[in-house]
């Protein structure tokens, strides 16, 4: 059975390399690179935002904290689903409107580029790494288990593929991957799902009762993971508006022509992630019920292993041809979600160093094309580097987890900067460094002085997600800054961005 799986995974990589090459050939700017030639539809950027937004959190950490915890591993499908509301009405248009290839464009718009530039470039690269790690450990655990190969070996050959991706085909190579990507893993989900109603008669009511009956009713009520009433509302800020910072996503809005596309592309992502969530209901308490708690966390204490468990489970169980068959498909489309994720993160943290940092900064804007281009594909190899050795010291941690923390420095560092930026007219240079810096450092600071990294009993914070702290620090720090600081060109600029960022005049194209 391993020859099965090793021959899907062998396919996933072949798609995805024939993908490259021929965007390689599409890719010699820097517009082609970074946001490939503005020339993806608002359906397919839809399609790629959901491929790039439905992680290796979703599909494998999601279900597993759903099979250990019920109730209350749900809710992290719910922020993420409600988090699009917010993109959809503060960020989609203004981004696509006011800015070139990162978040950094338009707060530079209006404010003095090189402090705000570096800061922001701080910021994507930190939740980028935070994000990247994730998918690598959901990638290592998926691959020892199904292959035998060992984690740190998984997480090397991940990386060199992800390197050698985004170096040579860019955003487009990003973007189709993520497109063939989204549609395996909502095939996988939706097959896997009627497996697990089938067994109920498709009756819904039967299947939670049933679960009621073999688990107890507390599983389906809220509590076992999230004591605290707080906890959980710290955790749904950072998701919600998490997703309005994150620099993968940002980037995408840049893919499209118009404004336009941009609102359509956040409609269909809705539409796509919102299905997707509603299905991981199915994956994460089948697996509860069919697979087992004790099971799940013998094969990954963090649960990252229920979805490729309960496909092979409902295929005819370990050993059977079904069941192993089921088993490598699903653990195929987990892989491929993976690299397309990893795709993106990598452009994203490439970019702000190359486009945000080095072009502008160093270089002031000055620098050619043939130059930028270097910059971007030579920061891209270090990034991926960089991945695979955080990836290998992380082993073990779950994915969710994970990605919540890089919500809530995107939430904290990033949103309250955006938001001023395009609707404050006061809003100035100082107050976008204070307010990056200091979401920035309060989200991390927070988090590794709380129970997610110290112990439980040791912990000087006691939430294991800061963002009902760190978010109106970041606020509050930009407020402050701007207040006690004056920029008079800032003030000036701010109606030409404010037309810009809300009709898409003077917008690049």
């Amino acid at each position: 059975m391993k020859g099965l799986t090793f021959g899907l995974f062998l396919l996933i990589v072949a798609i995805t390399l024939a993908v490259t090459y021929w965007a390689a050939k599409r890719t010699k700017t820097t517009a082609e690179f970074y946001a490939a030639g503005r020339s993806i539809s608002g359906v397919q950027n839809g399609i790629a935002i959901a491929g790039d937004y439905l992680s290796a959190a979703s599909f494998l950490g999601i279900a597993g904290l759903i099979a250990l915890n019920g109730y209350d591993g749900f809710m992290y499908s719910v922020g993420w689903l409600v988090a699009y509301i917010t993109v959809l009405l503060v960020v989609a248009e203004p981004l696509r409107n006011s800015g070139k290839y990162t978040m950094a464009d338009v707060l530079a718009y209006r404010l003095n580029p090189k402090p705000v530039r570096t800061a922001a470039a701080l910021s994507t690269i930190v939740i980028s790494t935070f994000y990247l790690l994730a998918q690598l450990v959901g990638a290592g655990t998926l691959i020892k288990l199904l292959l035998g190969i060992p984690y740190e070996f998984s997480i090397v050959l991940i990386g060199i593929m992800i390197i050698f991706y985004v170096t040579f085909g860019g955003m487009l190579a990003t973007t189709w991957v993520q497109i063939i990507k989204a549609c395996l893993l909502m095939a996988g989900a939706l097959i896997l799902s009627v497996f697990v109603m089938a067994k109920f008669s498709f009756n819904p009511v039967a299947f939670f009762q049933a679960i009621s009956d073999k688990l107890g009713q507390k599983f389906l009520e809220p509590g076992m993971l999230y004591k605290n009433p707080i906890e959980l509302v710290s955790l749904g800020i950072a998701l919600v508006l998490g997703t309005a910072g994150m620099p993968h996503i940002l980037m995408r809005f840049y893919t499209v022509p118009t404004a336009k596309a941009a609102r359509t592309s956040v409609i269909w992502a809705m539409i796509l992630i919102g299905t997707f969530y509603i299905l991981t209901t199915f994956l994460g308490f089948g697996a509860a019920y069919f697979v087992g708690k004790d099971a799940i966390k013998a094969m990954d204490k963090g649960g990252n292993m229920a979805a490729p468990l309960l496909a092979q489970y409902l295929g005819g169980g370990a050993g059977t041809i079904g069941g192993e068959v089921f088993l490598a498909f699903l653990s195929a489309v987990a892989f491929a979600t993976i690299l397309a994720v990893v795709a993106g993160l990598t452009l994203a943290a490439s970019s702000a160093f190359a486009h945000d940092f080095y072009v502008n900064v160093i270089r002031g804007g000055q620098a050619d094309e043939k130059s930028q281009m270097t910059v971007a594909r030579r920061t891209t190899f270090v990034v991926g580097i960089i991945a695979i050795i955080l990836g290998i010291m992380v082993k073990g941690q779950n994915v969710a987890h994970l990605v919540a923390l890089a919500f809530a420095v995107a939430s904290s560092a990033n949103v309250p900067v955006i938001v001023f930026s395009v609707f404050w007219k006061k809003f100035n240079s100082t107050g976008a460094v204070a307010g990056i810096l200091v979401g920035l450092v309060a989200s991390i600071v927070l988090m590794f002085i709380g129970p997610s990294v110290m112990d439980a009993k040791t912990a000087i914070f006691p939430l294991k997600n800061p963002g009902i702290v760190s978010v109106p620090l970041g606020f509050l720090a930009a407020y402050l800054g701007t207040i006690f600081s004056s920029e008079k060109l800032a003030e000036e600029k701010f109606e030409e961005l404010y037309v810009r960022a809300n009709t898409g005049l003077g917008a690049e194209h």
